[in-house]
């Protein structure tokens, strides 16, 4: 029950960032925006970071996201698959991956079920846009 107020209030806070609400939550991850700014030579878009923690065995829903994203992993490992650049794989601390505008990202969880694990998301999408949508497009 803790995991899942943590959840929809880091959801919320995220949405705060961003300006919308996001359709759903997601499961077993904890999202904290770290910042965001206009991007003042591309008119219309902005950057955010976006931390996010699994805790072991952790995962998010599937999802898609705004713009483009280029993740990096902190700690641990992240399993992550994305409909537009192949099969699933495991990405350990201190690497990184790219999920492009208008793709589905099938898989994002903790590849430990005994440590936790963290990465860095960076999203440049428009300027309010909702950054995360739960679920099938």
């Amino acid at each position: 029950m803790t995991r899942s107020i943590c959840g929809i209030t880091a959801i919320a806070l995220l949405a705060l960032v961003t300006g919308t609400m996001p359709a759903a939550r997601a499961e077993g991850d904890k999202v904290t925006p770290v910042r965001s700014e206009k991007l003042p030579n591309v008119p219309g878009k902005s950057i955010t970071t976006v931390l996010v923690n699994y805790a072991p065995g952790g995962k998010s829903a599937s999802h898609h996201h705004a713009g483009s994203v280029m993740a990096y992993v902190l700690t641990g490992s992240i399993r992550s698959e994305n409909s537009a650049t192949g099969p699933a794989k495991v990405y350990k601390a201190g690497e990184a991956f790219f999920e492009p505008p208008g793709s589905e990202h099938l898989v994002s969880e903790n590849a430990s079920t005994t440590e936790p694990a963290s990465l860095l998301a960076i999203f440049v999408a428009d300027d309010g846009a909702q950054l995360t949508t739960f679920g099938k497009k």
